[in-house]
């Protein structure tokens, strides 16, 4: 073998070897950037399931952390004398933060602390302010000469429950309708005695 064959081999292997070493070195270094960018939405992701509190997506404003508090109100709800159903489908566990469940629709259930009736109304995409109370078809019950939309908050009447955060054992009655006093003791008399379902 001659000395020219012999250089050539020589750097033919060395090439071979710094192209080799540069090809390892760069898998090496993008193998260390996928990594990195992994670490980094694993990071994010526990430290956004650690803080999970009222900043949660969805939460309600002011809202404790989920779970915070689990208590059961009553609540009736009667347009012209007719009792709101919200056992049906459309107004079970709309949320996980306050809701009807299990198919009944005379107990709220709220997991915790700082939700307010509002939120739960307009979860289950129904209006209420003071005046007025809509359905989710658009109907309207608003406060007129004749009828009058009214809130009763354990037994004592208030002018607006949107606001209100409910209590465990609270009862509340929405009523609207042209109700004499007696008529709305005996609703009053009926949430009174409207069974709370704890689980």
């Amino acid at each position: 073998m001659g000395r020219k064959e012999k250089k050539e081999r020589v750097e033919k292997r060395d090439n071979f070897a710094a192209k080799r070493s540069n090809e390892k070195r760069r898998n090496l270094l993008v193998t260390i950037a996928v990594l990195s960018v992994i670490i980094s939405i694993v990071g994010y992701a526990v430290l956004e399931f650690v803080n999970m509190n009222s900043a949660a997506p969805g939460s309600p404003d002011n809202a404790g952390v989920l779970g915070s508090e689990h208590s059961h109100v009553a609540m009736l709800v009667k347009v012209f004398g007719d009792t709101f159903d919200f056992s049906l489908p459309a107004y079970q566990i709309k949320t996980s933060w306050i809701h009807f469940e299990a198919g009944d629709g005379t107990t709220i259930h709220k997991h915790a602390t700082g939700v307010t009736l509002e939120y739960l109304f307009d979860s289950l995409k129904l209006k209420l302010d003071d005046q007025c109370f809509i359905f989710q078809d658009g109907r309207q019950f608003c406060t007129t000469d004749d009828y009058t939309l009214k809130f009763y908050i354990n037994g004592e009447k208030v002018n607006d429950i949107r606001n209100y955060e409910p209590m465990d054992k609270d009862r509340i009655l929405i009523a609207y309708g042209g109700e004499t006093p007696e008529e709305i003791q005996d609703l009053l008399l009926e949430v009174a005695n409207q069974k709370i379902i704890e689980n």
